[in-house]
Parts: structure tokens; C-alpha cells; sequence
């Protein structure tokens, strides 16, 4: 299972406090150290929109790449990719919106302008030979357009597949999704084709039950935020990305591997909390580990 850590960006960039690109850059460093095998280190976005995102090109830079680990950018559009490409990213994340209203006030366009600009950034990754991640955003319910309908999401994802990105991303971003619905679309877009990771917000207190939900579809990838940090600033009300270290608990527990060594992301929960001056929502950081034991067989 691979596990995705989006706090570099996604639990950063609706915090009050904005980190320096060399803090930030730390964070992706601690992570890698922990064993994190993918990290979405930097958001290439107007930072005039989203100030806590600025210097996505410097906290490239700064970073201390380790080779067995993807630094991923998000991009919104043709701009930003091109940005991610010149700053060395492994990996291109794409996100657009299920609903139109979302959509326009995340990034300026509707669900149909943002599934054309994702095929068109899919063919440009394939001709640079990026890998690319198109993520489905608000794919349970959003803010302004109301619950989003499982068959809409997945007419997304065919149509999506007339040019296949690597891995097509659903997103909980206001976390109202349940497990029902996660076996729904994960199985869904499967079926279609699609190489399926899943987005997980904590919103509701049903982000693990998801996780665990998408894992039984076969879900080949998971995001999390380290301490459970996150939210979206065009969306109200919604609160952190599960936490990567409950989620690395969980799937430890589970029998799933991750290569991710708990202690050292415990760490870095409680390094990024002193370093936000704040106590983050992941439980794993204040309770502490638990003796694991293996069940027999």
C-alpha cells in the first residue's frame, strides 16, 4: 500500500500560521526519513489565493531527495504544471472539481473545463513522460453543489480513461463520505480501468472507516496528512486530512505494509504541532504507540 503524505501542502495551506519554504521542505525531509514513500511536497498555485503555498519552487530546491521517495506538486492548470516540471517534481498531481460551484471557486472553472484540462495535461505529462495523478475533488458531497451522485463521479472517471493518467484520485474533501459510498466508486472506477487512490478528510470522524472501505476495493493508494493537519480554504468547515500515523497504525494492525517507520512519523506529528504552535488532531501523537504483536496464523 502506497501511502501518500499531503501535509506538505494540503494540511498546510489552510493553517493560520505559514511556514518558510525551508520548514516546510524539513517536513517532506522528516517524512522521507520516516520512510514515506510519497510525498506531495509543494503546491504550484497562485499564491496570491493560497499564501500559505508560496515558494513551491524554493521548497524544491531545498529539499534533501532521498531516491527511493516521489516529491509530487499539485498543479490546477497548464501554468502550474508547466512550474512543477521546471521545479524537478517526480510526480504531477492534478486535482479538478465534481461539482461546478466548487470548482469555480477553488480554481476558476466547472467540472467540464476542468475535466478538459485534465486530459489535456494527461497527454502533455505522457509526451514529457511524467507520471501524472488526476484527483476527483468533492466526489461525496461539496459545500455549494449539494451531495455529489456516484454516477456522475464515475462518468468523470470513463471519460477520464480515453486518456488514462496513472492513478485517478477520489477526494472526500469535506469529509461527509461513508464506507458505502467508498466501496461504491472505488469498485466503480476500478471496473472502469482506472488505477484508484483515495483522499480522506476526518470531518465526520468517518476518514478511517473510508480508508479501510477503499483498502477492500483495492485501492492502491492512500492520502494522509501528517497529525492530521489539513483543510481546504474554499471550503467551509472543513477540517484535517486523516492522520498519517493513525492511518500507518491502522494498516500495521491490519497486515498491511507501508514501509513507514511509526515512531520517527510520531516525531514528526509532534515537530510540525510545536512548529504551528498548536496540538494537531491525529490521536496517535497524544496516545503514543501500543505494543504491536502479530496474531498467529
Amino acid at each position: 500500500m502506497i501511502v501518500c503524505d499531503v501535509g506538505p501542502r494540503d494540511g498546510l495551506q489552510n493553517e493560520a500560521k505559514t511556514l518558510e519554504p525551508a520548514v516546510r521542505a524539513e517536513l517532506c525531509d522528516r517524512l522521507a526519513a520516516a520512510g514515506v514513500k510519497r510525498i506531495e511536497a509543494a503546491s504550484f498555485v497562485n499564491p496570491t489565493l493560497v499564501p500559505q503555498m508560496a515558494g513551491a519552487e524554493e521548497v524544491m530546491a531545498a529539499l534533501h531527495r532521498r531516491p527511493s521517495t516521489v516529491y509530487a506538486g499539485l498543479v490546477l492548470n497548464e501554468k502550474g504544471y508547466d512550474r512543477a516540471l521546471a521545479a524537478g517534481v517526480d510526480e504531477v498531481h492534478y486535482a479538478f472539481s465534481a461539482g461546478d460551484e466548487f470548482g469555480r471557486r477553488n480554481q476558476n472553472a466547472t467540472t467540464e473545463q476542468g475535466l478538459k484540462t485534465a486530459l489535456s495535461l494527461v497527454a502533455k505529462a505522457r509526451a514529457d513522460r511524467m507520471p501524472i495523478t488526476v484527483t476527483i475533488s468533492v466526489a461525496f458531497g461539496s459545500p455549494f453543489d449539494g451531495p455529489t451522485p456516484p454516477e456522475h463521479v464515475l462518468r468523470l472517471v470513463e471519460k477520464l480513461m480515453a486518456i488514462p493518467p496513472d492513478e485517478v484520485c477520489l477526494a472526500d474533501t469535506i469529509g461527509v463520505g461513508v464506507p458505502s459510498q467508498v466501496h461504491e466508486l472505488v469498485r466503480g472506477a476500478r471496473e472502469l480501468g482506472a488505477q484508484v487512490g483515495a483522499h480522506f478528510h476526518n470531518t465526520r470522524n468517518t476518514g478511517y472507516a473510508n480508508a479501510v472501505a477503499a483498502i477492500e476495493e483495492g485501492a492502491a493508494a492512500l492520502d494522509a496528512s501528517v497529525g492530521g493537519a489539513g483543510g481546504c480554504p474554499f471550503a467551509p468547515n472543513a477540517t484535517g486530512n486523516i492522520a498519517t500515523e493513525d492511518l500507518v497504525y491502522l494498516l500495521r494492525g491490519l497486515g498491511v505494509e507501508t514501509g513507514i517507520d511509526l515512531d520517527a512519523l510520531i516525531a514528526t506529528s509532534r515537530w510540525l504541532g510545536a512548529k504551528l504552535g498548536k496540538e494537531l488532531p491525529g490521536m496517535l501523537a497524544r496516545a503514543g504507540d501500543y505494543p504491536y504483536k502479530k496474531q498467529p496464523a
